[in-house]
């Protein structure tokens, strides 16, 4: 999966991004959702599949970058 930002009107619902940039619900991983990062700019993020990263204009937002996961490092104390 890959993180993108993209611009949306206020208060967008994860239904109406998925309309508004094409994509259909297995290239969108629906338990993390739409996620606002600032809704005053119309700035969201949304994880979606490597296919669905590269077929997003670049002009609908910001991404996509790379969501590596979080582990802890070393051996637990």
């Amino acid at each position: 999966m890959r993180m993108v930002t993209v611009r949306l009107a206020a208060g967008a619902t994860l239904a109406q991004a998925m309309e508004e940039l094409g994509l259909p619900e297995e290239e969108v991983d629906t338990g993390y959702g739409l996620v606002a990062i600032d809704p005053a700019q119309g700035l969201y993020g949304l994880r979606v599949t490597e296919a669905g990263a590269r077929r997003m204009d670049p002009e609908a937002g910001g991404g996509p970058y790379s969501d590596p996961p979080i582990e802890p490092y070393g051996p637990p104390r």
